[in-house]
């Protein structure tokens, strides 16, 4: 995984690099990779807008591969997975990597526009941040959260971002204050609630050959484009199914996760997911956050490479990085963030608001 940030790098320079990275860890060579699965949304965004990219990608192989690109968005990372997961090959590489942050804020916005419902939502203002912002909405009414929650949302996750080298917060401090004096962008939403569009690659290897970390279960599901189509705007309930399904691959329950990587694009949508992932009942996910059961030292951390929200968020590249954070924690490798139970890990990686939902299930095998 590369270094998350602004760095106005080429697409294929990341790829490289986090390709590399990723075959490394896996101790296997680029001569035994038999096919690749990458996701980008480089033909919207990036200066570069590069409409084939696996032929970009091929010079880093020696020889020809079937390779396949798979745009979908904020979920593009964990769709790329949980496809590369269902191929015949014995070794996949799987690659996130997009250059956003290359744009202006209309542009970028403009984009990723394209992600929720135009014809409808859209004319009204419902932008991303404004749908999502009414989803908080509707759970502060339904539940009794408080701005003061997602505040502390935000704060958790910037503290654990200033652990990690591979974030833009990387020992920048970010104070509960600043959060709570941060300017308004979608009531309740302060800017400290939305996640920083970066540039960025991260990659994985899956391989039949024995490793210490397995795939134990990947689920991907849909749901309606918009929060308003939906039975109810407060509940994600694509991520509810794909969790379950996971669980049931993997032979195991939501109380078994030790560890997990969460899409928290805003804040709201880490509650949310809390809750419809098992993890509490419907309206308390506000009570893991206060108790600090999400924390580092929590009982369940969540986030702790930063999260979108503190990590940055390279659109295709995110679901990736989720990824690479899970497995590096059980492996024990994440050093000042290594949380102390990681047996089971799971990432939950979201396309839209909420219209497609990636679980997946990672296992540490052996001691």
């Amino acid at each position: 995984m590369t270094k998350f940030g602004f760095e106005n790098r080429a697409t294929w320079d990341m790829a490289y690099e986090a390709s590399l990275e990723a075959l490394e860890g896996s101790n296997l060579s680029v001569n035994d990779i038999d096919a690749a699965v990458i996701s980008t949304v480089d033909t919207l965004v990036s200066d570069e807008r590069q409409r084939h990219y696996p032929s970009l990608v091929s010079s880093l192989f020696k020889r020809r591969i079937p390779m396949i690109q798979i745009p979908a968005v904020c979920g593009g990372g964990g769709a790329a997975f949980w496809a590369a997961n269902k191929l015949g090959y014995d070794n996949v590489l799987v690659l996130g990597v997009d250059k956003i942050a290359v744009n202006t804020s209309p542009v970028i916005t403009n984009e990723i526009m394209n992600a929720t419902d135009k014809v409808w939502e859209q004319n009204e203002g419902m932008i991303f941040p404004c749908s999502v912002a009414l989803v908080a909405q509707q759970h502060m009414l339904k539940y009794g959260t408080t701005t003061d929650d997602l505040d502390l949302v935000a704060f958790k996750n910037h503290e654990n971002a200033f652990l990690n080298e591979k974030t833009p917060f990387y020992r920048k401090k970010i104070t509960l204050e600043q959060i709570k004096k941060s300017p308004v962008i979608a009531s309740p939403f302060r800017l400290y609630d939305c996640t920083l569009n970066v540039n960025g690659a991260a990659a994985a290897v899956l391989s039949r050959e024995k490793s210490d970390v397995e795939v134990a279960g990947s689920s991907l599901h849909v749901d309606h484009l918009g929060p308003f189509e939906r039975e109810d705007m407060t509940t994600l309930t694509a991520c509810g199914i794909a969790a379950k399904e996971a669980y049931k691959k993997a032979g195991i329950s939501a109380e078994d996760i030790d560890v997990m990587e969460v899409h928290d694009a805003f804040t709201i949508l880490e509650l949310l997911s809390y809750e419809d992932m098992g993890f509490c009942k419907k309206g308390e996910g506000t009570k893991l956050i206060r108790n600090g059961t999400t924390k580092i030292n929590g009982k369940l951390p969540v986030n702790p490479s930063g999260g979108l929200k503190a990590r940055g968020h390279p659109i295709s590249a995110t679901g990736m990085a989720q990824i690479y954070e899970i497995v590096r924690q059980l492996r024990g490798e994440c050093g000042d963030r290594q949380v102390s139970k990681h047996k089971y890990g799971l990432t939950q990686n979201i396309g839209g608001p909420g219209g497609s939902v990636i679980v997946n299930i990672f296992k540490k095998m052996g001691g």
